[in-house]
């Protein structure tokens, strides 16, 4: 009785939403804390609740999904905890800009009525990305699902905070921040994304008290010399040594501010004297504060110059610069104008340009917090992958600033502290108190602002597991196996992560940390909306399918390395689907229910029932060696070329004609064949559902014999592979064949036609190779006759080719026209001739070698090799050719 059948053609769409919801609804993502099964665990970096799928999502969750479906048919108890971030900025400017669709203000609203506007808004949008990460084949716990603002996390932060609080790690205080003008609220060191830009360098002459003399100080930012209160030298610098009890007059403001000496002063930068604004800039802060400056603000929350800037009041950061510049000219104050590029801070949200700012805070102090963490780190107790993230992390730790927690926000975490209005008491809490803890007045009031967003989600492998409470899931699944995330956030994120674990936990919060790429353009170009390079991966999926863009993104997975990515390259990774696909039906048209009850031993083998199952085990200990150490790129291309070369175009073609035959006492050898082609297709499909998961259970599901699910079955493990005599006896056939089929193609010989062959060896072994596999040669190589000679010299039109101790030789006479083969071997030379010298100038130009992606240089060489190889064989083809039609 046949099997089941496959569909002439693959249709992803129709597979992928079948299997997913089947695989949700029978609960095969459901993690089991009462299995006596070893556990893994994964928990997922929470996507933004603003956030739609892109391509750093789908590396991200296709290399967690991989490694939480292959330890599942491992027989682990896998969890991979799903959930959302609040994203405190993103969300409420989302809203925000909704709200500003009917001309309603958040102020307008008030902070309750806004709060439940952005709720409202979550429950509708908040999880589109969940949908689309489903789509992606995320086989997460949906049972377990968590947000950052859920009421269990919530909670979870508020014992954190309290606690810090107390024991003196978090304080309140005024310190220069970095503000966001457009998003109205302070943002962390990590919020800021620095890069070059063309600017100017302004040198401004103040005036020196008493003298006729003045001080020429070069700034970039000359908006903000309004609030100086000092000028300042290095303490070394000769050339100010007479002036470092000096004052000086400030232009346009008339104030008398000192000339002060401080080692943090660049002599080489401008004149060696700089204007000092402790306000406005984070060094002249610290400058202050060494030397009791006062700190004059002069630009608002908002980017525009205050009262304190007198005229200029009003004006925006922009505008005040090109006044008061016209006014410095005017007066003469302005020496010269130099063209300058620096490193200018803009917020990474709204690419605004940030204002340090002075503002009163909430901080959390952190270096007593690291120095565990650095330890684990660097005793591999957490081992980072690539090694390389070690020395990043160490770098920001060792050098780490107290973190500014809180944001002028309304969506978020609001602070856990009540002011006394009667006697200035702050009373923290995780409970809402309902009198000051000092002076015992009801007249208390909550703190306005909110917690950065980090701080909740630097929690996120405990709160998600339900501390405070000591849960089953707690002891069960913490410490997490790994962590899978963007090196990018290694400080936003991960090193959070690892301070908070170790100080709440008393452990790590995992063992290893898989640091994967940047999914780049083609180019190796960051994807951006204003560049239009940007691929949506739900677009690439309709196209060329799920499972394709999985394991291109796989394929092109080196631990830490961008990944320069062309969508067209997927259009080959489809074609591979197709081509399991079409091997599985094949194979499905001979496998009956019956063929899994066949025995037998291994001497019955044939020769290349033996080399498979070899190869195939080979396959299957070199895929998981490299999964276990993250190198995905060679676990996913090792068994590309297994599928593709091995299985598909020899094993499938060698065995055709025993499958075919209908001979019966080939009937052993038929029933054999089909067994181990059932093996085969069904390790295959095993060794590849983490990776491609909808076409191998597609397939799987029509295997005579299989379970309820591939999910469920186990993987294949690696198994000791001896080198035999067998493979020896494969490669040297293989060889042969392949020798064979080059000298056909070169002779330009038609598919269809058979060709003779004629063979010179003296050794009786080599003899005996041929006699022993004349069949597999006639069949793969499309030879029609065999014959041994006694010389490899012939008056007849033949072509060599030596392989392996024979001389193999093609007559050719009968299907070759000389003339006209003189004249295609021409044009093919020429036609490469142009793409050689094409591809010759790329090598050589030393632009193209330092900028191009290393993938794209490799290609290129690749190419140009296997061209000019091509060339030489078409040159002594032709050499051969008019030395026959001169005869």
């Amino acid at each position: 009785m046949v099997h089941k059948q496959l569909d002439k053609q693959y249709d992803p769409k129709n597979v992928e939403l079948k299997w997913y919801s089947y695989w949700e609804k029978n609960g095969y993502f459901k993690a089991d804390p009462d299995s006596e099964k070893e556990r893994f665990c994964i928990v997922i970096p929470p996507p933004n609740i603003t956030g739609k799928l892109h391509m750093g999502h789908a590396l991200n969750n296709t290399l967690q999904d991989m490694l939480t479906r292959r330890k599942r048919m491992q027989g682990y108890d896998a969890l991979w905890l799903p959930g959302t971030d609040h994203a405190g900025i993103a969300t409420q400017a989302v809203v925000e800009r909704e709200l500003s669709k009917e001309n309603i203000k958040r102020k307008d609203l008030g902070r309750e009525k806004f709060i439940e506007k952005v709720w409202e808004w979550r429950r509708e949008y908040g999880d589109i990305i969940l949908q689309q990460l489903r789509r992606l084949g995320a086989s997460c716990d949906w049972s377990r699902l968590r947000f950052t603002l859920d009421e269990g996390l919530s909670r979870a932060v508020k014992k954190v905070f309290v606690q810090l609080y107390k024991e003196g790690f978090i304080y309140r205080g005024e310190y220069i921040i970095n503000w966001c003008p457009h998003c109205q609220t302070a943002i962390s060191d990590l919020e800021v994304e620095y890069s070059e830009e063309s600017s100017k360098l302004w040198y401004l002459k103040y005036p020196i008290k008493d003298t006729d003399d003045h001080f020429v100080v070069a700034t970039t930012r000359p908006e903000t010399m309004l609030g100086d209160t000092a000028v300042a030298v290095h303490p070394d610098d000769d050339r100010y040594k007479k002036y470092h009890d000096a004052t000086v007059i400030l232009p346009l403001m008339n104030r008398e501010i000192p000339v002060i000496t401080d080692e943090i002063v660049d002599p080489e930068f401008g004149t060696g004297a700089v204007k000092v604004t402790p306000a406005h800039d984070p060094n002249d802060y610290e400058i202050g504060m060494r030397h009791s400056l006062p700190a004059i603000v002069v630009i608002d929350t908002e980017g525009n110059m205050n009262a304190n800037a007198i005229h200029f009041e009003g004006l925006d950061r922009t505008r005040a610069r090109k006044k008061i510049v016209e006014e410095l000219k005017e007066e003469d104050y302005l020496e010269k104008i130099e063209n300058y590029k620096h490193s200018i801070g803009r917020c990474q949200r709204c690419e605004t340009v940030i204002e340090p700012y002075i503002s009163t805070q909430w901080f959390l102090r952190m270096k007593d917090l690291v120095k565990e963490p650095i330890r684990v780190v660097n005793e591999g107790e957490i081992k980072f992958i690539p090694e390389n993230n070690v020395k990043i992390y160490n770098e920001w730790m060792e050098n780490i600033r107290d973190w500014c927690i809180s944001r002028q926000l309304w969506w978020g975490h609001r602070i856990p502290a009540w002011y006394c209005s009667e006697c200035g008491a702050i009373t923290v809490s995780e409970e809402m108190p309902d009198k000051c803890s000092k002076c015992e007045s009801p007249e208390i009031k909550q703190e306005e602002d909110v917690l950065d967003t980090w701080f909740s989600s630097q929690l996120w492998p405990f709160s998600t597991m339900g501390w405070p409470e000591d849960t089953k899931d707690l002891k069960t699944y913490y410490p997490t196996s790994v962590l899978v995330t963007a090196a990018d956030i290694i400080f936003f994120w991960v090193a959070r992560m690892i301070i908070m674990g170790l100080k709440f936990m008393g452990d790590v919060p995992f063992y290893e940390v898989y640091f994967n790429g940047m999914v780049r353009d083609k180019e190796g170009k960051k994807m951006t909306k204003s560049r239009g390079n940007v691929i949506d991966p739900l677009e690439v999926m309709d196209t060329y399918g799920t499972d394709a863009m999985r394991f291109t993104l796989l394929l092109l997975s080196s631990p830490g390395t961008d990944i320069p990515l062309d969508p067209k390259r997927m259009k080959g990774y489809r074609a591979f689907m197709n081509k399991i696909w079409n091997s599985a039906r094949f194979a499905l048209m001979h496998v009956d229910e019956s063929v899994p009850g066949v025995e037998y031993k291994d001497d019955e083998l044939s020769l290349i029932n033996t080399w498979i199952k070899i190869r195939t085990k080979q396959t299957v200990r070199e895929v998981n060696e490299a999964i276990d150490a993250y190198r995905f790129h060679e676990a996913t291309n090792t068994a590309y070329h297994f599928i593709w070369h091995q299985f598909c175009d020899w094993y499938l073609e060698a065995i055709k004609p025993v499958l075919f035959s209908k001979d019966e006492e080939l009937k052993r050898e038929k029933d054999i064949t089909k067994k181990v082609l059932y093996e085969t297709l069904d390790t295959i499909l095993r060794l590849m559902h983490p990776m491609i998961p909808f076409i191998t259970e597609e397939i799987w599901q029509k295997l005579p014999g299989t379970g309820e699910t591939i999910m469920l079955a186990p993987y294949p493990e690696a198994e000791p592979v001896e080198k035999t005599k067998v493979m020896d006896e494969m490669d040297r056939l293989m060889e042969v064949i392949v020798k064979i089929r080059n000298m056909r193609s070169e002779l330009s010989v038609p598919l269809g036609e058979d060709v003779d062959l004629l063979i010179y060896t003296k050794d009786r072994e080599d003899r005996g190779f041929i006699y022993t596999y004349q069949t597999e040669i006639k069949n793969l190589a499309k030879v029609r006759d065999i014959k041994f000679v006694d010389s490899a010299e012939s008056d007849e039109k033949i072509a060599h080719s030596p392989v392996a101790g024979f001389d193999l030789m093609i007559p050719y006479a009968e299907f070759v026209d000389i003339e006209q083969e003189i004249e295609r071997t021409k044009k093919e030379m020429k036609r490469l001739e142009k793409d050689i010298e094409s591809d010759e100038k790329k090598l050589k130009n030393e632009s193209f070698l330092r900028k191009a992606p290393e993938e794209v240089v490799d290609e290129v060489r690749s190419r140009y090799t296997e061209m000019t190889e091509r060339y030489k064989k078409l040159e002594n083809n032709l050499q051969s050719l008019t030395e026959e039609s001169e005869d």
